[in-house]
C-alpha cells in the first residue's frame, strides 16, 4: 500500500516524491539564501565569541522554550500553546523523517508494523497531533475572539484582510496535516489487520474503519490519497514560510544563539577617529538600512509579532508613539523593500546607481524622531522578548545619527549635553559642590589628591552629588560605610559625569572622553574597587568602561549591605513601623539581574512590611529617567510615565516607595509632589532606611 511504491500515469511514484521534494527545497533554499543576503548588506560584529556556550545556552533555550513560557500569567497562558506547538511539531519532524521519509521516500524498514518502536513513538505523535490541535485553536480564538490589546496593529484594511486570510489558512492546515496524520495511520492499522489501543486515537479509528465494511482497494486508494495531500501541504508550508511576513520559524533560534553576553543592552564604540574623517565618508550612527550590523538584522526576521514588547513600552503605556514592536517591523519591511536594489547595487556608492526605494529616509520616513527621543531604554521589551532582540541598541545607534551627524535633538537634550561638556555634569543651575567641605572632616572621609593611593572608591554620581533630595540617601551612604568598617576614598571636586546620559541620549564622543578621563583618574589613585550608588553608574563602569581599558570591581551598594548583613557586620535593629513597596530600578534589575539583595536588606529591617507590586522584579515599571529622560522633555500631551508608577504605588495601598536608584528617587519626589501626595506617600532610598536602621551606639 505504500504510496512512493506505486506508479502512476507511468511515473514511478518514488520519482514524483523526490522531484516534488528537490522542487520544493530548492525553492526554500533559494529564498532563505536571499534572506541571508540581506543579512549580509550589514556592518560586521562578532557574535562567534564562546560559540560552545552559545549553542548550548540555544538549545536549552529552545528545547525548555522557556522563551515562551517566561511570559506565561493568569491571564495570558498563550505561550504554554505556543510551547506544546513547538515540541508537537518537533516530535512530527522526527516522525515525518522515520515514517516518511526512510519508511517511504527510501523504502527502509524502521521498523515492523505494529513494533514496541512504533507503537511508542506513535502514541507519542497521537498525543502531540492532540495537543497541535488544541493549541492552534486557542490561537486562532486568541487572534480573532478574545484578541489581546498586544496583537492589535494600525494596518490598511486590505493589507490586514490579506494577512488574516494568510493567517486562517495556516490555521487551516496545521490542523489539517494533524487529522491527515491520524487518517493515514488508521488506514494504515485497519488495512494490515492491525488492532490496538496503542496509539489511542489512531487505534481507535483503525478499530472503527475495520469494522465498517469498507474494502481493501478503497483503504489503499484513501490512504494513497491522503498521504499525497498531506505530503503536498507539508511542501507548500516548507515553500511559504521563507516568503511569508513570519520568518522567526527560521530565524529566532539564531537570534538567540547570537544574543549578548553579559551585559542585556550591548552598545559598540564609535571610534574617535570617525570625527576626523572626510564628510560623507564615515556614517556616525545609522541612518540607512544597511548601516546596522548583521546582528541588528537578524533581529528583525526573528520577531514574532507577538506584541509583548509593545505592551511593557512605559513610552507606549503613556501614550507616546513609540512602539518597540512597529520599529522593528518597519525596519523589516524597509529592509525588504530596499534589500534587492542594495544587493544589485553592492559594491558601488554612485548616487546615481542609489536604489530608488532609499529615497524613503531611516529617520523620518522609517521611523519618527519622537520615536527615537521616547525611549527610556529601560529594556522592559528586550526582557518579555522570547526571540532575545535588541530594540535598544537600534534606538541608541538612530539617536547617534541624529547628535553626531544632523545635530538633532530636543532643546531639554541641548542643555543637558552642553552642561556636560561645560560643566562636567548634566544638571543645570548648579555649581561645582562634588560633596566637599564641612561633611567630609566631620565624617573623617579621605577625599583623594594627587599622589594619594587607595583601595576603595565611592564613587557618588552626579545626582547623588548635586540634587539636594540625592544628597540625603549619600551622606546616609557615608555612615553606613564607615559603620561597616569599609575603607575607601571619595574624588570631591575631581568626581565628573561618568557619561551614561550622554552615551544614552547619542553623544558618544562625550561619553568616550569622559570614560578615558574616569579611567584613567581611577588608575592614578591605583584603584580597584568601585562602589556606587546610581545603577546608571554602576552598569556603565562595570560593562562599558572595559572596552575602554577600564577593569574595575564594581559594585553597587545593594550588594555590598546584603552582604555586610548576611555576615552580621550591620545590625539593624531599630524598627521601621511602615508598609512600603520596593521599586526595581531599570538599570539595577533588567540590566544586571540584582533583585534578591535590595529585599533582603528591606527584610531585615524590624517591623518593616514589603508588599510587592503588581509590576515588579523583571516585569517592573520603569521611573521615566532612564535614557537620557531624566533631562530630556517627554512627550508633549502624554502621561509622563513617574506620574503613571506613582500612580501604581498608590494604588498598592503603601505609605512609603524605596528604590535603590537616585535618578528613581528623584522622579518619585516630583510626581508625588505633583499629584498632592506628600502626606500620604513617601519617596526613600534603601540606604536612608539602613541608616536609621542600624544599631545605635
Amino acid at each position: 500500500m505504500s504510496p512512493v511504491s506505486a506508479t502512476y500515469w507511468g511515473i514511478p511514484g518514488y520519482v514524483i516524491f523526490w522531484a516534488l521534494f528537490a522542487i520544493a527545497f530548492g525553492i526554500f533554499i533559494r529564498r532563505v539564501y536571499f534572506l541571508i543576503r540581506l543579512l549580509g548588506l550589514g556592518k560586521p560584529e562578532n557574535r562567534f565569541d564562546q560559540l560552545r556556550q552559545r549553542i548550548i545556552d540555544m538549545l536549552a533555550i529552545n528545547l525548555s522554550q522557556w522563551c515562551s513560557l517566561k511570559t506565561v500569567s493568569f491571564k495570558d497562558l498563550s505561550g504554554i500553546g505556543h510551547a506544546l506547538m513547538f515540541w508537537g511539531f518537533g516530535v512530527f519532524l522526527i516522525g515525518y523523517v522515520l515514517f516518511m521519509g526512510l519508511r517511504e521516500g527510501f523504502g527502509i524498514s524502521v521498523s515492523s508494523a505494529g513494533s514496541l518502536f512504533e507503537k511508542i513513538y506513535l502514541s507519542l505523535m497521537d498525543l502531540s497531533a492532540l495537543l497541535i490541535i488544541l493549541a492552534v485553536i486557542q490561537a486562532a480564538i486568541k487572534r480573532y475572539v478574545t484578541k489581546p490589546e498586544r496583537l492589535e496593529r494600525k494596518e490598511d484594511p486590505k493589507e490586514a484582510l490579506i494577512e488574516n486570510i494568510k493567517m486562517i489558512s495556516l490555521f487551516t492546515t496545521m490542523i489539517l496535516l494533524m487529522l491527515f496524520y491520524y487518517w493515514m495511520e488508521g488506514i494504515r492499522y485497519a488495512f494490515n489487520n492491525i488492532t490496538t489501543s496503542w496509539p489511542p486515537i489512531t487505534g481507535a479509528l483503525a478499530s472503527f474503519l475495520a469494522g465498517s465494511g469498507i474494502s481493501q482497494e478503497s483503504l489503499s486508494a484513501t490512504y494513497k490519497t491522503i498521504w499525497w495531500l498531506n505530503y503536498l501541504l507539508l511542501l507548500g508550508a516548507v515553500v511559504y514560510t521563507p516568503h511569508s511576513k513570519h520568518l522567526h520559524p527560521l530565524f529566532s533560534s539564531a537570534n538567540i544563539l547570537f544574543k549578548p553576553f553579559g551585559s542585556k543592552v550591548v552598545l559598540e564604540p564609535i571610534p574617535l577617529e570617525a570625527l576626523e574623517a572626510p564628510e560623507g565618508s564615515v556614517t556616525l550612527g545609522v541612518s540607512k538600512i544597511q548601516d546596522f550590523s548583521w546582528k541588528q538584522l537578524l533581529d528583525l526576521y526573528a520577531c514574532t509579532w507577538c506584541g509583548r514588547c509593545h505592551v511593557n513600552c512605559p513610552a507606549q503605556l503613556t501614550g507616546k508613539t513609540l512602539s518597540p514592536r512597529e520599529i522593528i517591523l518597519n525596519l523589516k519591511e524597509h529592509l525588504m523593500e530596499a534589500g534587492p536594489e542594495l544587493l544589485a547595487n553592492k559594491g558601488t556608492s554612485s548616487p546615481e546607481v542609489q536604489p530608488k526605494t532609499m529615497s524613503k529616509t531611516m529617520i523620518g520616513d522609517v521611523v519618527a524622531e519622537e520615536e527615537i527621543w521616547a525611549c527610556t531604554t529601560c529594556a522592559a521589551c528586550q526582557e518579555v522578548c522570547p526571540s532575545n532582540i535588541e530594540h535598544i541598541r537600534k534606538v541608541i545607534e538612530l539617536r547617534r545619527n541624529l547628535v553626531l551627524e544632523q545635530s538633532k535633538m530636543p532643546e531639554s537634550a541641548q542643555l543637558m549635553l552642553r552642561n556636560m561638556q561645560q560643566r562636567g555634569h548634566p544638571w543645570a543651575g548648579v555649581q561645582s559642590m562634588r560633596l566637599r567641605g564641612d561633611w567630609t572632616s566631620d565624617l573623617d572621609i579621605k577625599v583623594l589628591t594627587d599622589g594619594d593611593s587607595v583601595n576603595t572608591l565611592f564613587w557618588v554620581g552626579c545626582t547623588g552629588a548635586l540634587v539636594e533630595r540625592n544628597v540625603k540617601a549619600t551622606l546616609a551612604m557615608t555612615k553606613v560605610l564607615k559603620a561597616s568598617g569599609v575603607d575607601f576614598g571619595v574624588l570631591g571636586d575631581a568626581e565628573t559625569c561618568c557619561g551614561d546620559p550622554a552615551r544614552r541620549a547619542g553623544y558618544e564622543f562625550q561619553f568616550q572622553m569622559m570614560a578615558e578621563q574616569n579611567i584613567e583618574m581611577f588608575k592614578s589613585f591605583n584603584i580597584k574597587e568601585i562602589i556606587t550608588t546610581c545603577p546608571h553608574c554602576f552598569n556603565t563602569m562595570k560593562h562599558e568602561y572595559p572596552k575602554f581599558g577600564g577593569d574595575f570591581k564594581v559594585v553597587h551598594y545593594t550588594e555590598l549591605i546584603a552582604d555586610f548583613v548576611r555576615q552580621g557586620k550591620l545590625n539593624l535593629t531599630q524598627a521601621l513601623n511602615a508598609k512600603l513597596t520596593y521599586h526595581d530600578p531599570c538599570y539595577l534589575g533588567r540590566y544586571n539581574g540584582i533583585y534578591h539583595d535590595p529585599r533582603q536588606i528591606l527584610e531585615a529591617i524590624p517591623k518593616a512590611k514589603l508588599e510587592e507590586m503588581e509590576r515588579s522584579k523583571e516585569q517592573g515599571f520603569c521611573c521615566g529617567g532612564g535614557g537620557g529622560l531624566m533631562w530630556i522633555e517627554e512627550q508633549p500631551g502624554t502621561t509622563k510615565i513617574s506620574h503613571m508608577r506613582i500612580e501604581e504605588v498608590h494604588k498598592s495601598g503603601v505609605e512609603m516607595v524605596v528604590s535603590a536608584c537616585p535618578y528613581c528617587l528623584q522622579m518619585f519626589e516630583d510626581a508625588i509632589d505633583h499629584k498632592g501626595m506628600k502626606e500620604s506617600l513617601k519617596a526613600r532610598d534603601i540606604v536612608e532606611l539602613v541608616e536609621e536602621s542600624m544599631k545605635k551606639s
